[in-house]
């Protein structure tokens, strides 16, 4: 079983950037493809992105796509989120997760982190 934590989450203004990230610890973060969701109060929780174990492969909710980029480091055990040209509606709280159905994106979960809040003020 991999525990996940996040971190990188905070307030920004309209049209900033934050990076997150999510460490991946218990087991090889390869074993597992991974993403990143988020959900806002009163909303589902809704995937932003994902990456298959190699990385080779991606994929994006429209909403973000240009502005997002996922990735990777199986060797630290880590994966990133940058967020790019954020806008207030991006405000949420955003989840890491693992999957172990390594090939298939976008992925729907095996395993949780605790969230992160990202707030965007305008």
């Amino acid at each position: 079983q991999v525990q996940l934590v996040e971190s990188g989450g905070g307030l920004v203004q309209a049209g900033g950037s934050l990076r997150l990230s999510c460490v991946a610890s218990g087991r090889t973060l390869s074993s597992y493809a991974m993403g990143w969701f988020r959900q806002a109060p009163g909303k589902e929780r809704d995937v932003v992105a994902a990456i298959s174990w190699s990385g080779s492969r991606t994929y994006y909710a429209d909403n973000v796509k240009g502005r997002f980029t996922i990735s990777r480091d199986n060797v630290k055990n880590m994966v990133y989120l940058q967020m790019n040209s954020l806008k207030p509606e991006d405000t949420a709280v955003y989840y890491c997760a693992a999957d172990t159905n390594r090939v298939t994106i976008p992925i729907q979960g095996d395993y949780w982190g605790q969230g992160t809040q990202v707030t965007v003020s305008s």
